[in-house]
């Protein structure tokens, strides 16, 4: 059994695992079935150290949830016919031991770095908030948004909204810009998926390099601008 792993998805994943008496796995990314029947389920583990696989080997079902973005989307087969069973569940009001009281409405910045198409995101390279700057410049020639690892919001240079990670946003844009991230798996589980990544760090060894498209050795204050530059000299050449 599948669940997406959205708000109203993780609440209801946990309460039927539950109630079923069975194992569930949350935030998977990835999920393959091996030649036993078992639905293998991979996550970070121990603080995103690791990637685990999981199994439910004696309960029934196997249970998972996935983070939207995480899958490729396949090619649409249209000789592939599903059922879709529609069930009815009468729930009365004294069924529900929850109450809502109220519902506050918090303060939205009105930036979606899930749908966006292009991130220029930035991390602890970044050294300060000010300096985020230089990526939302790149990030309005591009169209795209700026968006950020978790070590920036700790530090308090970004709003939680702009994080890409295993504790943030899973995204899959077509291009995503690392700028000053070293590349923890934290932070590769959220962004790793997307079409072209292009990685900016002064460390050669950075684990950013190994899923990125497109690598450059290099100071971002001075591989940003550069970029923005050349961008702003192409479009007047063709405006001209």
């Amino acid at each position: 059994m599948l669940v997406g792993a959205t708000g109203l998805g993780r609440d209801l994943a946990g309460a039927v695992a539950t109630q079923l008496k069975t194992g569930l796995t949350v935030d998977c990314t990835g999920l393959a079935i091996d030649d036993r029947g078992f639905l293998l389920q991979t996550r970070p583990a121990f603080g995103g150290n690791i990637m685990a696989t999981i199994l439910t080997e004696r309960n029934r079902p196997q249970m998972a949830s996935v983070r939207p973005h995480v899958m490729p989307m396949p090619e649409k087969d249209t000789s592939r016919k599903g059922e879709i069973i529609r069930e009815s569940v009468p729930v009365k009001e004294e069924d529900i031991a929850v109450k809502v009281l109220e519902i506050i409405e918090g303060g939205k910045e009105g930036v979606d770095v899930a749908a966006a198409d292009v991130i220029v995101s930035g991390g602890r390279g970044m050294c300060a908030s000010e300096n985020f700057s230089i990526l939302q410049e790149l990030a309005d020639e591009l169209g795209g948004v700026v968006g950020c690892s978790r070590a920036v919001v700790e530090a308090g240079w970004m709003p939680v909204e702009r994080q890409v990670g295993q504790t943030g946003k899973t995204v899959r844009p077509k291009i995503y810009v690392a700028c000053g991230i070293s590349g923890a798996i934290q932070h590769l589980v959220g962004m790793q998926t997307s079409d072209v990544v292009i990685a900016i760090n002064t460390d050669q060894h950075a684990p950013i390099f190994e899923v990125a498209t497109y690598g450059i050795v290099g100071d971002v204050f001075k591989v940003i601008p550069a970029i923005t530059s050349r961008i702003r000299e192409s479009r007047a050449k063709r405006a001209s």
